[in-house]
């Protein structure tokens, strides 16, 4: 009975963890020292004028040595702690000037039960069809939804993943979300399709292959750059792509080069002239398609329309990792031969022309519920404010593109924020930083929490809520 006695209770969230002396709450996030409730980790204050690796200073007045604060230092919302309940202000609400202006900028870790990640994959590859489910050791956690240009595109989270499934989704969901915004790598599977390792900033690794290029373009595209570089080479030009194969002899770009009629016959759907759809069906070969060997695609050459013994034919993917020389023997057969050095400094600019593969992560949420109560006593004019434009929302001191519609929901670069940025509670759901910024004029006609307002220093001697250190940081990269 006396330990029971001994434990705090913490409202940092709605999981309501008992606390003992010494410990931590389940999230990690808060522990019970000397029977007060503490944040585990520092507030993150960013400036530009710091180095790399940053300092702490010590954020409550019994501990803090008076060391200066940057003047261009702004509090964000990482280690700032929640106001869950949202009937309480925000742990900081803090007044500045910038440019001469009394401005106000409302710092929260907010709860996101209503949230994701939407994750760009830069491959041809197919990683598998659209609407599949993703995988996390076995749990659903997002579906492959519609390819981009050069791009394979996830969706991973949201609250029916989060909650609305057995514990396992939920917990594995909400694993999966906290280690892709945090930077880390995630192995998924995806029902008839690849296993992908995915991580921000990185390469994916595809079936155990680390992708190393982003396509120049479909083949048609990489036709339409490189005909003129191909002129006078080679009699014979196909770029295979999964989506659209180009053919230099029919296509425009051939056309107003003076490009000579070759007889090619392409196995698929002709689109324009020189552009050809559904050659071949996705997969891990030549341009995102299954393809091995690309003369699968062709047909038999007409000698009506300039086929001819000797006539050459380069063949390459759109990344220019595959490529193939052939010349037309007596009977119309291709034949490989090897690739003479003119034509394999076009396909290495193919290859210099293609983007590095990179897997891009970005946070998405919906910052409506009691959240907003933190901010003001009458929420909708926290909404309208942000969707007009008054309010600026950032995540971590990061630039967030805010969606149009009803409610505020809104999407960040995960690679834009300090490392370690989100959290997690178990219920579960997902913690990110959020920053409101505004005009003091602006905050106190939505019915701000005036009597709340604190300047930088008072900030810093006083504390949060929840006591804690501050770490200054440099800004995240634009």
């Amino acid at each position: 009975m006396t330990e029971a006695l001994e434990k705090i209770r913490c409202d940092a969230c709605p999981v309501m963890c008992y606390i003992a002396p010494g410990q931590t709450g389940a999230c990690d996030r808060y522990a019970n020292a000397a029977g007060r409730i503490v944040r585990t980790d520092p507030v993150v204050m960013l400036s530009h004028a710091v180095e790399a690796g940053g300092r702490v200073v010590p954020f409550a007045v019994r501990d803090w040595d008076g060391s200066p604060v940057p003047a261009d230092a702004f509090v964000t919302g990482i280690g700032s702690g929640t106001t869950y309940p949202d009937y309480k202000p925000a742990p900081f609400i803090i007044s500045s000037k910038v440019d001469g202006a009394d401005m106000v900028t409302v710092v929260t870790e907010a709860i996101f039960s209503y949230c994701g990640v939407k994750v760009k994959i830069d491959t041809d590859r197919f990683l598998g069809p659209e609407g599949a489910v993703v995988r996390v050791e076995g749990e659903p956690v997002g579906h492959v939804t519609t390819a981009e240009y050069g791009s394979q595109m996830l969706s991973l989270g949201g609250v029916h993943h989060l909650t609305g499934g057995s514990k396992a989704e939920g917990r594995l969901t909400c694993a999966a979300l906290l280690a892709l915004c945090n930077g880390e790598a995630v192995e998924m599977e995806i029902e008839g399709g690849s296993r992908v390792v995915v991580q921000a900033g990185q390469a994916p690794v595809v079936d155990g292959l680390r992708e190393r290029r982003m396509r120049v373009g479909c083949g048609s595209a990489t036709i339409g750059m490189f005909a003129a570089q191909w002129r006078g080479l080679v009699d014979e030009v196909v770029v295979v792509d999964d989506h659209i194969t180009g053919v230099v002899s029919e296509h425009q770009a051939g056309k107003v080069l003076g490009w000579e009629p070759t007889g090619i016959k392409i196995k698929g759907h002709r689109s324009t002239p020189g552009r050809y759809f559904r050659v071949s069906e996705p997969g891990q070969g030549w341009g995102g398609t299954k393809l091995t060997d690309p003369l699968e695609i062709l047909g038999d050459w007409n000698p009506k329309k300039g086929a001819r013994a000797g006539l050459t034919l380069l063949m390459a993917s759109t990344t220019g990792e595959q490529y193939a020389y052939y010349v037309l023997d007596q009977d119309l057969r291709p034949l490989r031969q090897e690739l003479p050095e003119a034509l394999l400094k076009t396909v290495q600019l193919i290859d210099e022309n293609c983007e590095p593969s990179l897997c891009t992560v970005l946070f998405m949420g919906g910052a409506g519920g009691s959240l907003r109560a933190g901010v003001t006593q009458n929420p909708v004019r926290l909404t309208r404010s942000v969707q007009g434009g008054i309010t600026r929302l950032t995540s971590g001191g990061a630039e967030t593109y805010v969606w149009p519609g009803g409610g505020i929901t809104f999407m960040v670069d995960v690679s834009r924020l300090p490392k370690g940025a989100f959290g997690y509670v178990p219920t579960p759901a997902l913690v990110a930083p959020l920053e409101f910024t505004l005009s003091r004029d602006a905050y106190l006609a939505m019915g701000g929490h005036a009597g709340s307002i604190r300047t930088l220093d008072q900030s810093v001697e006083e504390g949060g809520e929840y006591p804690t250190a501050a770490k200054v940081e440099p800004w995240p990269a634009r």
